[in-house]
């Protein structure tokens, strides 16, 4: 059994995603930031970082969104979420590591610094419907998770991402995105600068 420690809405989104598409059984345990649970004794036992996401594999932790996104893919190949071939799989890590390193980071720069980096972003994905290879990939859950929050967070206009609006509709178009966000919106949304849009 697999185990999602997540809170709604934050980096957890894009795994939680991830085991929807996979389908393979999974429970969840959210945590509140308000109540600042993810710094509990109980939980710093399992994920000492304090962050979310943390999965639980087999009695083991693994964390960081990009390192569960990639177990997931490999781990349940049926699922389609990594292309095949090595050189696209290479761009999918491409594209996760631009997404941590570039755009999660903006959103503590401010509005300027968000726009910037979704517009390298909205320049990157082109008049592509998907990040990599034709199809949706694990790249594309965790670049609509950032989008989506960011969207939301900074009220940007949507005529200066076209793209980017675009894959965000593809993706919630897909019965794992609307699980997912219909599931973590009963739970409840504890992010800093929420405001419900999309």
């Amino acid at each position: 059994m697999l185990t999602l420690y997540l809170a709604p809405g934050s980096s957890s989104m894009a795994p939680h995603i991830a085991l929807h598409e996979i389908g393979a059984p999974f429970d969840i345990r959210p945590l509140s930031f308000a109540r600042e649970e993810q710094r509990a004794p109980e939980y710093l036992a399992i994920n000492p970082e304090g962050k979310v996401p943390t999965l639980i594999v087999d009695g083991e932790p693994l964390t960081e969104v990009a390192a569960i996104l990639y177990y997931l893919a490999l781990r349940f190949p049926e699922a389609g979420l990594l292309p095949d071939g090595i050189a696209q799989q290479a761009q999918v890590i491409s594209w996760m590591s631009f997404i941590a390193a570039t755009i999660h980071p903006a959103r503590r720069a401010g509005t300027e610094e968000v726009q910037a980096v979704l517009g390298q972003a909205e320049q990157r994905l082109g008049a592509n419907d998907w990040a990599v290879g034709g199809r949706m990939t694990i790249a594309d859950i965790h670049l609509f998770r950032l989008f989506w929050r960011l969207r939301n967070a900074f009220g940007l206009d949507a005529d200066h991402f076209p793209a980017l609006v675009a894959h965000h509709d593809r993706m919630m178009a897909r019965p794992a995105v609307a699980r997912t966000c219909a599931v973590e919106a009963a739970i409840g949304y504890e992010l800093p600068g929420w405001k419900p849009a999309a």
